[in-house]
């Protein structure tokens, strides 16, 4: 089957409540079916409303003209004020194809069946989905921390998590991620979860603060101040040692070993 067939297929499944797949309840919308980018690894892709996640699953996994018998993953995309896009990608291994099955939930209620019951495999990938976004998978009873240490606050692949790190220290480049090689002439863009200068946290004391700071950060020890140099005066001449005189000897002896050491 070509991927526009596989989309198709799917699609009609979905929409027909009489199909082979199963009875399935009313939804608000219809699956639509289209074909990803990737030319000779282009995949069918089917969209479907929340209340159609696991029956799409289902329907992809029983239906003989589908059979797409194995999981191979689960993930979502932050797609900001329009919500997060929750991903799978299915495979059969007799037919040699895919299909891509996606769905949409709120950013302010983000909430999808599990389809755990469907492809036991999920069950890692919606703990990660879960962990790095925040969305929640009703049916599974087991969204423990799968990658983050304990205590882990915040959804790590959000675009809206503020990269502290990228606050605290400055970008070691020579250019911002997404900077023309020309530079100049437009304003630079940063990237998302970077925030503004002043957006958030307190900046570190400026030195002669007496290191005193304020808010999350802290703030930084003030280094103490240089005595004045006296203009045009000369530095002071560094001691001449003769070549193979020894260094002078430190604090714990000549050679850096304590005082009375051997046996």
């Amino acid at each position: 089957m070509t991927p526009e067939e596989v989309g198709n297929r799917l699609a009609t499944l979905l929409a027909d409540p009489d199909a082979d797949a199963g009875p399935v309840a009313e939804a608000p919308a219809g699956p639509v079916a289209g074909v990803s980018g990737g030319q000779e690894h282009a995949r069918a892709t089917v969209d479907v409303p929340p209340a159609r996640w696991r029956d799409a699953l289902l329907a992809a996994r029983d239906d003989t003209e589908l059979a797409c018998d194995f999981f191979d993953w689960l993930s979502a995309v932050d797609e900001l004020a329009d919500g997060f896009d929750v991903i799978a990608h299915l495979w059969s291994t007799t037919k040699r194809h895919g299909v891509l099955i996606r769905t949409r939930v709120p950013r302010d209620q983000p909430r999808v069946a599990s389809v755990v019951d469907v492809y036991a495999g999920a069950a890692w990938h919606e703990r990660e989905t879960y962990e790095m976004f925040g969305i929640s998978f009703a049916g599974h009873d087991d969204l423990r921390p799968l990658l983050l240490p304990p205590g882990f606050e915040g959804h790590p692949l959000r675009k809206d998590f503020v990269l502290a790190s990228r606050v605290a220290k400055p970008w070691p480049g020579a250019k911002e991620p997404g900077e023309s090689e020309a530079g100049g002439g437009r304003r630079p863009i940063r990237p998302p979860g970077v925030p503004a200068p002043g957006e958030w946290g307190t900046a570190p004391t400026p030195a002669g603060a007496g290191g005193v700071g304020e808010g999350p950060r802290g703030g930084a020890p003030a280094r103490p101040a240089r005595p004045p140099r006296t203009p045009g005066a000369a530095r002071p001449a560094r001691p001449e040692r003769a070549v193979g005189e020894a260094p002078p000897p430190g604090p714990d002896g000549p050679s850096g070993a304590p005082d009375g050491g051997g046996a």
